[in-house]
């Protein structure tokens, strides 16, 4: 009689493994630089944090959109059956809330910078796009920008926590679906 194997569990793609956790690192290392920019804003050299924060955050929103992208065209598979279904309404909104979260703080951030009189800068060149500087929309995208941020880390916590949940006390596989190399 042949022997019946089980199937090989569902994993996401490598290129949505490396977007996850590249953005993961770009996102937790954004979030410091921000933070700690703007202590020193004001001060010589100041101008060149917030244009490396500018910059960065440029490619992630372009990494940002590329996941979006890779996301529409590759569906994850549903969660595993044994997965309480308020838990999956969870992880639906909490994801959902993040990808919206993933958008906003960027377009914030960009928009709030060309309103600016020095611009939004991406590794030198800077440009306000034509968009004549208005000092107080600036200032209110940014207060958007940063307590999106809040809510954006707010919702990671809660994301890691579950995966966390997922690999240390429910050991169902969900956490090595988006792990680095072999499940």
């Amino acid at each position: 009689m042949p022997s019946i194997r089980p199937s090989t569990p569902w994993r996401y793609s490598t290129p949505a493994i490396v977007l996850h956790w590249l953005l993961a690192a770009l996102i937790v290392f954004m979030a410091g630089l921000g933070w700690w920019m703007m202590t020193v804003e004001h001060e010589p050299g100041g101008r060149d944090w917030i244009n490396l924060h500018q910059s960065i955050g440029l490619v992630v929103a372009a990494l940002v959109l590329l996941r979006i992208v890779w996301r529409l065209f590759h569906r994850p598979e549903p969660l595993p059956v044994g997965v309480p279904a308020w838990q999956r309404k969870v992880a639906r909104a909490v994801q959902g809330l993040l990808y919206g979260a993933l958008v906003l703080v960027p377009v914030t951030g960009i928009v709030g910078s060309l309103y600016t009189k020095s611009g939004l800068h991406f590794f030198g060149p800077a440009t306000n796009a034509g968009i004549t500087p208005v000092h107080d929309t600036a200032e209110s995208l940014f207060g958007w920008h940063e307590d999106l941020v809040w809510v954006m880390v707010i919702l990671l916590v809660l994301h890691v926590l579950a995966g966390l949940k997922h690999l240390l006390y429910d050991r169902d596989g969900v956490f090595q679906r988006m792990w680095p190399g072999r499940g």
